[in-house]
């Protein structure tokens, strides 16, 4: 039986290698992200259905959930940076951080909602992808680090809840993406580690199905 796996943020950086990753051992994809024309290109490349539009809209959310009736993977990997250059906390606009909670937090929480049926039929697995600046007092990454610690402790919550699934809250590290060299620069962003090379090792985790629990990849 083929396993199916939804990936949202599926146009570039880790979420397409690890689509390619999947593909590559026979999975299902369901792939989504806002860029509509890179989508297509990325699913006609794998065979992938895919399903533009922005996760924080509900009714996507529902379309997506439709798409994957059976599922055995959810990986929340869209987010946002927010502001940038990434500004001190005092002068944080409010407004701005209200988009990136709902974008970062509210929406992998919603899909996640949509998904349990078929999630919980399959006993499939919860990938929530966050970073160090969810724990690290990094100048700068306080709006966005709040944001994965919130992500983080909504995981760690639910893999109490749903202890018949896999919920992993999935630390990358930096990486070579295009939302890193917004935030550092092109240049030292270029010196981090390579998508793919990640996405290896997060395609080695949910092959070997740990207990759900933070998972740090670099």
């Amino acid at each position: 039986m083929t396993n199916t796996a939804l990936i949202t943020g599926a146009s570039r950086g880790l979420g397409l290698a690890l689509a390619r990753s999947l593909a590559g051992a026979g999975w299902d994809l369901v792939l989504t992200a806002r860029g509509a024309a890179d989508l297509e290109r990325v699913a006609a490349e794998l065979g992938a259905t895919a399903i533009p539009g922005d996760v924080t809209d509900p009714a996507h959310v529902e379309r997506l959930a439709r798409a994957a009736p059976e599922l055995d993977l959810l990986v929340n990997n869209a987010s946002d940076l927010g502001v940038t250059p990434l500004p001190p906390l005092a002068g944080y606009p409010l407004e701005a951080f209200r988009v990136l909670l709902e974008t970062n937090v509210t929406a992998p929480l919603a899909l996640i909602q949509a998904t349990l049926p078929a999630l919980r039929a399959a006993r499939g697995a919860v990938v929530n992808i966050t970073s160090d600046a969810a724990t690290g007092p990094y100048e700068g990454w306080g709006g966005y680090g709040a944001t994965k610690a919130a992500l983080e402790q909504l995981s760690n919550v639910l893999s109490a809840e749903e202890p018949e699934l896999r919920v992993w809250w999935v630390d990358p590290g930096e990486m070579n993406t295009r939302m890193l060299a917004d935030a550092v620069g092109a240049e030292e962003a270029a010196a981090a580690a390579d998508p793919a090379k990640v996405a290896a090792a997060l395609y080695d985790l949910v092959s070997a199905r740990p207990a759900s629990g933070k998972v740090s990849l670099q």
